[in-house]
Order: structure tokens, then C-alpha cells, then sequence
């Protein structure tokens, strides 16, 4: 992927090019961004396709550019990278695929960017940030009621959704939640980020890693960063198969 950096100290985009180095299979372009005025600009004239953006930088900061960004007919995935953590909300509003806390670990950055590319390879000849989330009004986060508070889960941070009789449950990285959405309503609000895998699941693209055969001939889906496993049923499997195939690149 061709990778902006951005970012108004010299050092940390030192470290952040280093660091992509030796993650490898990037091109990580020769101009660098030091304030959002450049980032933008340098936007428009790379277009590449995923921007490491600091926010605190004089000028016009990382969370104005990303405004900015996000309505460009072609924009790149954000990946926010800053030492502060209050502005993750806003920064997950803006559709960042991730937020890395300064300073950054190689592993959280390459575990960052495979986000990234795998939410390319799903939007294959469409801008890598579809306008489709603000032309339908899609949320970023959904609200969860837990212990008479309400809590804000990021869609991004989701694994998958799973239906069971009344109510959805909703595992994400901190835990499991229910709401009260159907399957039916929560695949036509995020399709193209959620994959209908079986009449009572849906899956996120992103976090796909395998898919699995046990020796009765039933198929799972496996995740990144979690151990459980979904089944595909039979009526779903070809296109579940079909749609790994074009993430993959293959025909």
C-alpha cells in the first residue's frame, strides 16, 4: 500500500517510517505531512491509499483534515496516531480503521495497516473509504446499554453479529453485548463491511482469517484475534467462498 505520514514532530515520523519498514510490503511515500494543510494537499496530489495521521499539529490538525478527507470522492484509510486517548470517539466518527497511541508498538502498527489492506481488497474499483456510510447514514458506533449506561461500541471493532430467537449479539474486542436489531436491518446498513455467513450470522470482512472444514463436510469461519469459530451454512457457503476468493485476488 502506498502510506502518508503525518505527523508535526521529526522523530515520531522517523520512528513511524522505521517502523513500517520493517513491517515491509509498503511504499511509504518519499513526502511527508507536517501540519493538516499538507496532509491534504499531499492527498490529492499521491492519493495514497492509507494516511498515518498524527492530530495534534498546528494549523489545521489531524481531526480537521480527516473532516476534510472524508469528503473526497477518492480517500485514503486513516489510521490515527497520537499520544492523546479522549479522541478516539471522534476519530472512529471519521471512519479511521484504527488509533495508536503514541508511543507506537510494531505490533499494533502492522496489526493496523493488515486492517487496512483487507478493507481495500473488499472495495476493489470503489473509493477505499466508500461514500456509502454518509449517503445511508450508517453508523460508526452503535449504542449499547450495559449496567444503566449507555455505551458507544465501534463498528469497526466488531467481529460479528449473531442472532439468537429475539435478541442480536454483537462480539467485539472488549466482550459481548446484546441489542435489540435484526440481522435483516444490521446487513443492509453495513453491507459491503458484513458478510452474511449464515441465517443467524453475520461477519466482519476485516477480521476473516480462515476459513475451516471438519470431517462431517461443515465449514467455519475463523477470526484474527480471537479463537471462536462460526459455521457457514450450506446455502451461504458459495458466496462466502466467492467473496474470500476476490479478497484474496484470486479468480
Amino acid at each position: 500500500m502506498k502510506i502518508l505520514i503525518a505527523d508535526d514532530e521529526p522523530l515520531a515520523r522517523m520512528r513511524i517510517r522505521a517502523l513500517v519498514n520493517e513491517i515491509g510490503g509498503h511504499e511509504i511515500l518519499e513526502e511527508e505531512a507536517t501540519n493538516g494543510r499538507e496532509v491534504l494537499q499531499l492527498v490529492k496530489v499521491y492519493q495514497p491509499q492509507v494516511v498515518l495521521l498524527d492530530i495534534g499539529m498546528p494549523g489545521i490538525n489531524g481531526m480537521q483534515a480527516a473532516e476534510e478527507i472524508t469528503k473526497m470522492s477518492i480517500r485514503p484509510t486513516l489510521i490515527f496516531t497520537t499520544a492523546y486517548g479522549e479522541y478516539a470517539l471522534e476519530a472512529f466518527e471519521q471512519q479511521a480503521v484504527d488509533y495508536l497511541l503514541k508511543p507506537i508498538r510494531k505490533d499494533r502498527l502492522q496489526q493496523a495497516l493488515e486492517k487496512a489492506e483487507r478493507l481495500q481488497q473488499t472495495c476493489i474499483d470503489k473509493p477505499l473509504s466508500t461514500e456509502l456510510d454518509s449517503e445511508r447514514g450508517a453508523r460508526t458506533h452503535i449504542s449499547v446499554l450495559s449496567q444503566g449506561n449507555t455505551l458507544l461500541i465501534p463498528v469497526d471493532k466488531i467481529y460479528y453479529f449473531h442472532a439468537d430467537q429475539k435478541y442480536v449479539t454483537l462480539r467485539w474486542q472488549e466482550g459481548e453485548a446484546l441489542i435489540d436489531e435484526s440481522l435483516k436491518n444490521l446487513e443492509a446498513e453495513f453491507s459491503g463491511q458484513f458478510l452474511r455467513i449464515h441465517r443467524n450470522a453475520l461477519v466482519a470482512l476485516v477480521y476473516i482469517s480462515k476459513l475451516t472444514k471438519d470431517g462431517q463436510n461443515h465449514h467455519f469461519i475463523g477470526f484474527d484475534e480471537i479463537d471462536e469459530q462460526l459455521e457457514i451454512s450450506r446455502r451461504h457457503l458459495q458466496n462466502v467462498k466467492k467473496t474470500l476468493r476476490d479478497m484474496s485476488g484470486k479468480r
